[in-house]
């Protein structure tokens, strides 16, 4: 019971050194700081997935402008290929709840939407 209430204490000093003083302010950044440089360690270290990724989006795309006409191949490159601007294009035009594309056929639209 005694190392029970021995580490509440430290606990509410803690919570108040956080909340009432600029103490802990330094070691906080520092903390974060050195979090943020392992995130980047790692994501940089993890740099092959995203490069086979582009590489099958690389892929998809040859295969889609092949279909495309030239007025549907100036439009699909207006298209951002990141994750978002992907995300973006399914969301609006791809669905049961989608809207028609003024540009895109039905028929490569739903090609389009099938292979991203």
């Amino acid at each position: 019971m005694k190392g029970w209430i021995i580490l509440a204490l430290l606990c509410g000093a803690l919570y108040y050194l956080y909340t009432e003083t600029d103490k802990l302010d330094a070691p906080i950044a520092k903390t974060e700081e050195m979090v943020q440089k392992i995130e980047s360690k790692v994501s940089s270290a993890m740099g092959t997935q995203i490069i086979k990724m582009d590489q099958n989006l690389t892929k998809v795309r040859k295969d889609i402008l092949e279909r495309l006409s030239a007025a549907e191949v100036e439009e699909f490159n207006k298209i951002p290929l990141t994750e978002d601007g992907i995300a973006d294009f399914k969301e609006s035009y791809c669905g049961t709840n989608a809207v028609e594309h003024s540009t895109f056929s039905q028929d490569n639209l739903l090609f389009i939407c099938d292979n991203l």
